[in-house]
């Protein structure tokens, strides 16, 4: 998105850069804990310059509230970015006027498809397995609509990074392969696929900066139903209609139950997404980028 109007070199830290620090003109760091040595470098050989901190989630609600670097990147910073509209007001108010929200984009895929195509309801769950994605939430949702709702199947996508889920995986895959099926860790396109070729997408996290699966959901024409956390609701509303409680199972499953069983609800839904997909525009975001960079 920066390519055309600067020089852009990625890398995991400023070490590994190709020039020394002074040679550039800014720093666009991800994760306020993690690039806390690159920030920390940057911020002394070149304090006149632009340097960003993006905060992508686990720093935004868990580091900076208690490790030192984390909050020390925050200092840095001459400009601090959040991923979603609610990121501002979980900062504090000192550092509030130097926050901007920058929308991630995807591009919009028409569905091939209309939603409930077929007669089973097919769930899309996208997210490495651990514990801020609340994939326990996940294969309980499971067990409760293979007894309530049998004419539905979760097909949850991600890499297994912790393996304490990998017994309740396989209980589900042995005894509900009809409702449940862990697909592994999916290549992007793949995992666009599955979210376009879903009813809808289930996504319980515990915390999110700014999750790019809903994003994705949405400029696919596929609904959401989301925890209500402070990272869900800054990219689908306030309002929206379909949020459960974090950690509340039950409510997931009654959600995706009445959206099965209610078109009123389930359009809704969908009207609702469709409303907020032009914050989610690429181009969008790529001017957005630009227009900050030149300030």
């Amino acid at each position: 998105m920066l390519s055309d109007a600067y020089a852009v070199e990625l890398v995991k830290a400023s070490t590994d850069l190709k020039l020394p620090l002074t040679h550039y003109h800014a720093m666009i760091a991800l994760h306020a804990r993690r690039s806390a040595a690159s920030i920390a470098a940057f911020a002394s050989e070149c304090p006149a310059s632009p340097l960003w901190v993006v905060l992508t989630g686990t720093d935004l609600y868990r580091d900076i509230a208690t490790d030192a670097q984390a909050q020390a990147s925050l200092q840095h910073a001459t400009l601090l970015v959040v991923l979603q509209e609610q990121g501002v007001l979980d900062l504090p108010q000192s550092l509030r006027h130097k926050t901007h929200v920058i929308f991630q984009s995807a591009a919009r895929i028409p569905r091939k498809t209309a939603l409930f195509s077929e007669k089973t309801l097919k769930i899309a769950v996208v997210g490495h397995l651990r514990a801020e994605k609340s994939p326990e939430t996940t294969l309980a949702v499971a067990r409760l609509l293979a007894d309530k709702c049998s004419e539905s199947r979760i097909q949850h996508a991600g890499r297994l990074l912790d393996h304490s889920y990998q017994k309740g995986i396989l209980d589900l895959q042995n005894n509900h392969a009809r409702h449940y099926q862990w697909v592994g860790g999916l290549n992007h396109s793949d995992s666009l696929a599955l979210i376009a070729g879903s009813d809808v997408l289930l996504h319980p996290s515990a915390m999110e900066g700014g999750a790019l699966a809903i994003i994705e959901a949405i400029q696919c024409g596929t609904p959401v139903i989301a925890s209500r956390v402070s990272g869900h609701i800054g990219l689908l509303g306030a309002d929206y209609a379909g949020y459960f409680e974090w950690g509340d199972t039950q409510g997931a499953a009654q959600l995706l139950q009445r959206y099965a069983q209610d078109m009123q609800f389930a359009a809704q839904l969908q009207a609702q997404c469709t409303k907020r997909s032009t914050l989610f525009d690429p181009n969008t975001e790529r001017q957005t980028l630009l227009k900050l960079l030149t300030i």
